[in-house]
């Protein structure tokens, strides 16, 4: 630790926890009002803007209808039109896919027109303004200017709530079951005409996610007459099948909802979610609730901060719990990743599982802020086991899209199974093993050799080093069961991240099968056949299990800490770089998950000020309260839990040792409601823009001489205070 932090007196430090213990002036209801859901739809953070619940199946959110990076997530602030509001979107990722059951309301004259180079077709779409455009969690609304139409979304579990208000009259609806954008594409699609207020039906594609179904049961209020076509060609009676559907509604009264359930099983289990949620036509109950959940679950941390950093926190916590979502039926069915119809009892199953992005830190962030959820997501992970007999990597929406690497369900299962939380640790276990074991991704090599030739393909280097400590972990594990050569065995592949590691250039360097180093090494490239979305500046400090190791390689504190300047200064070598190389100071790239830790990294070497320095650029920086407030991609949540983590003055380096590495805290006091019943209360005195620099910390009303605190310290409750100040 900083030798600064221990300079003020014990009895100082007891007068402050004494003397505003009982009294910190912190936020009140309505938390909701501090969310601002545009933050990231600009820039690199490809969020969307619609209505979610927390962890909810449903996210209903308008597209602008066009494909290309910037439309990952389906809408981008800039644009200034609209094609449809769909009923699944992804947020904050790298890759584009869902955009389901999507109508539009129409009136009078359409404007179409062919809005890129993929679709063929031309494409209905109307102009809005964000002046006539608002949103907060759980709604959203928008103005049609080119068909006078007013627009209002909400949710619940597993349905959304259409309200369409025409202020003039000759009122339509576009369901269009056969847009494709990104990277999803339809294969097949059905719909059938129930009665004159109802339609059932089903969107088969294929795309980021394979063999995906979303069968859909939408019902609405006023009776409706319509004209069912297939790629152009208007189809006689009441039931259509094809690759581009379409069903144009028309109705007799000015304002119109809509209320469609979803399901991966059936229409029947869409009829049955929409049937369990919903009751009648009442949007301002439906709205009223998804808020009522949102506030429940921002509530537990309750914070005092300036405006701009309560919308930054409130909007982070937002964003932390729209990911993983809800996938099985309310009777528990849900397509699993073998194609067939599984039963989830126990607890309900969950997708959408980011992992190489959220192990880092939302996974741990959860344990603390939404603990009512983490045993249900674990359950979720040995379903998939169940399934598909190797753990998740990157699952969604009944499929396994295998992207990105690692096996990094396994830290996620074990720093939960070590900080307690119910699950079969030996169903676990087995299925760590399970995923370690297997011959795919290189890991075939990885067990025979110690690391991932560059032979072998893309990312060797990463591999090897993320490898490493998932194995760590896995010794954990096998250590916390009693299974002593197991342990040894997984302790001893979590230490071949060394196998990389050249001394004579300081970086780990990929090597071929006959343990000879890779030609042309250029530290400052983005080479991905080498390393994932990174360079090897921004691999070095991958050692999370073993940091103390890694110092001694870099060739002690000293080095240890030049080379970290290094790091923050040397500029990027190209101004052409790719898409996720982003938010960068130097070689440190906040837009992209490999270098989320390192700024933490100077407290190993005593040197906090620099810690407390670099996460404070970061947050003032990087993190703002405009439509381009993330620096990357939000990656289900793993850009808000940095945040998180950084602004209440901690974050866990290493994601599943339960140790918390202290920083700078943002906030000016926060105070947690642990589901235990005790809280965890936090205080940083003379906290400004200004005072970044720590120079106590006391727990409990005891100094705190380490730079780190622990999980089951936070668990027990109690009182953590840092004394703020402009000097370090």
């Amino acid at each position: 630790m900083n030798r600064a932090y221990i300079g003020l007196s014990f009895i100082l430090l007891v007068f402050f926890s004494c003397a505003q213990k009982e009294n910190i002036p912190l936020v009140s209801s309505p938390f909701t009002s501090y969310v601002n859901p545009f933050i990231g739809t600009d820039g690199k953070g490809n969020t969307y803007p619609g209505a979610a619940i927390p962890f909810g199946m449903i996210q209903l959110s308008p597209d602008n209808g066009r494909n290309g990076w910037d439309w990952i997530s389906g809408y981008f602030y800039p644009d200034t039109i609209i094609a449809g509001f769909s009923h699944l979107h992804l947020s904050g990722t790298g890759a584009g896919d869902l955009y389901d059951i999507s109508f539009l309301p129409v009136s009078g004259k359409l404007k179409k027109a062919k809005l890129d180079d993929i679709n063929k077709q031309e494409t209905v779409y109307s102009r809005f303004s964000h002046d006539k455009e608002k949103a907060s969690p759980g709604y959203y609304q928008v103005f049609l200017d080119d068909y006078d139409v007013n627009v209002e979304l909400t949710v619940t579990e597993r349905t959304g709530l259409q309200k369409y208000t025409f202020e003039k009259g000759n009122a339509g609806v576009r369901l269009h079951l056969g847009y494709t954008r990104n990277w999803d594409s339809i294969t097949e699609s059905y719909a059938k005409v129930v009665n004159d207020s109802t339609i059932i039906g089903c969107r088969h594609s294929v795309g980021w996610a394979r063999d995906q179904k979303v069968y859909f049961a939408a019902v609405f209020s006023t009776p409706f007459s319509y004209q069912l076509s297939n790629d152009g060609e208007k189809i006689e009676g009441d039931s259509i099948n094809g690759k581009d559907i379409l069903l144009a509604l028309s109705f007799s009264e000015k304002e119109v909802m809509v209320k469609t359930g979803i399901s991966s099983v059936s229409t029947k289990n869409a009829m049955l979610n929409l049937t369990s949620e919903q009751h009648g036509f009442d949007f301002e109950l439906v709205r009223q609730n998804a808020q009522d959940r949102w506030e429940n679950a921002l509530q537990r941390i309750k914070v005092q901060a300036s405006p701009d950093n309560l919308t930054q926190f409130y909007t982070a916590m937002y964003h932390s719990m729209l990911a993983p979502t809800l996938f099985s039926d309310v009777n528990g069915e849900y397509k699993g990743t073998d194609g067939k119809i599984w039963q989830s009892e126990k607890h309900a199953r969950y997708s959408t599982y980011s992992l190489w992005d959220t192990y880092r830190a939302l996974h741990p962030w959860l344990t603390i802020a939404a603990p009512e959820k983490v045993e249900g997501l674990l359950y979720s992970m040995l379903q998939f086991y169940d399934e598909n007999k190797l753990l998740p990597v990157w699952n969604m929406q009944g499929s396994e899209t295998n992207m990105m690497m690692g096996y990094h369900a396994v830290p996620v299962l074990a720093d939960a199974i070590l900080k307690g939380f119910p699950v079969d640790v030996e169903k676990a276990y087995e299925a760590m093993k399970a995923s370690a074991m297997q011959d795919e991704f290189g890991i075939k090599e990885y067990k025979e050799l110690g690391y991932v030739p560059f032979e072998n393909g893309g990312w060797n280097v990463s591999k090897t080093l993320e490898y490493a400590f998932d194995d760590w972990c896995i010794a954990q594990i096998a250590k916390h069961l009693g299974k002593e050569e197991d342990y040894k065995y997984f302790l001893q592949r979590a230490a071949n991240y060394r196998n990389h590691f050249d001394a004579e250039t300081g970086f780990f360097r990929a090597k071929s099968a006959d343990n000879n180093w890779k030609d042309n090494f250029d530290p400052l490239a983005y080479h991905p056949e080498d390393y994932c979305e990174a360079n090897a500046w921004q691999y070095y400090w991958y050692v999370p299990q073993n940091i103390e190791d890694l110092i001694q390689l870099t060739g002690g504190a000293d080095s240890f800490e030049k080379k970290l300047d290094e790091m923050f200064k040397l500029q990027q070598s190209s101004e052409e770089n790719p898409e996720w190389i982003s938010g960068y100071i130097g070689q440190y790239v906040h837009g992209n998950e490999p270098s989320h830790h390192v700024p933490y990294l100077y407290q190993y070497i005593g040197a906090g000020q620099k810690t407390q320095q670099r996460v404070r650029q970061i947050m003032d920086e990087l993190y703002t309260t405009q439509a381009n407030g993330l620096a990357g991609n939000e990656d289900c949540g793993q850009m808000s839990a940095w945040y998180l983590y950084s602004a209440l003055g901690f974050y866990p380096v290493n994601p599943a040792d339960g140790k918390y590495i202290l920083g700078s805290p943002e906030v000016d006091a926060a105070s947690i409601q642990l589901a235990n019943g005790k809280s965890f209360q936090i205080k940083a005195n003379n906290q400004s823009a200004e005072n970044i620099y720590v120079k106590a910390v006391s727990l409990n009303g005891k100094k705190l001489d380490d730079f780190f605190i622990m999980h089951e310290q936070i668990m027990a409750g109690g009182e953590l205070i840092f004394e703020m100040s402009k000097e370090h």
